[in-house]
């Protein structure tokens, strides 16, 4: 058991540069306001919850036939996803890296100009923006993605994820 504790539910934390924008509505899911620390949580179909730090710019990329987002562009700030186990694909993009759901629990944090990708439980693949130099990450290890450097797969301690999930009050 690791030193860190995480919802039982499928999660995933991306955090990226601080700016001056809001919060974006998302089609098809249901916003309420969360507070301490604040953000706006959206419910949408097929049991996917995305937590929005209340700054944060998101929009979908793509969504199943039921509404479902299936791949959300995050592009600063951050945010907490949690993703019922058998939901589907789901997939993050930022500036720096894709991180692609299968079944697991994972955090992505994205500052300057690297994005970092952690995982608690069972696996994520990482990739580069255009797809390239993928790796597959297992439970405690992380991967930085800059861009010029390649990718490599290290533990990560419980300081660092715990540092990720105080921003969502966890």
């Amino acid at each position: 058991m690791r030193n860190f504790v995480l919802p039982t539910l499928l999660s995933l934390l991306v955090i990226l540069l601080p700016h001056a924008g809001a919060a974006q509505t998302l089609a098809g899911c249901t916003a309420t306001d969360l507070t301490d620390p604040p953000r706006i949580a959206y419910q949408c179909p097929g049991g996917l919850v995305i937590e929005a730090e209340a700054a944060a710019a998101l929009g979908i990329v793509t969504a199943a036939p039921d509404g479902r987002p299936t791949d959300v562009e995050v592009s600063s700030d951050a945010v907490l996803i949690e993703v019922e186990p058998g939901g589907g694909p789901f997939q993050i993009r930022t500036p720096h890296a894709i991180a692609a759901v299968r079944g697991t629990e994972y955090a992505v944090d994205v500052e300057g100009g690297k994005t970092a990708v952690f995982v608690a439980e069972g696996e994520v693949s990482v990739s580069r923006p255009d797809g390239s130099d993928t790796v597959v990450l297992g439970p405690g290890f992380g991967v930085d993605v800059t861009p010029g450097e390649p990718l490599v797969v290290r533990e990560w301690g419980a300081q660092r994820v715990t540092s990720l999930l105080n921003r969502f009050g966890r």
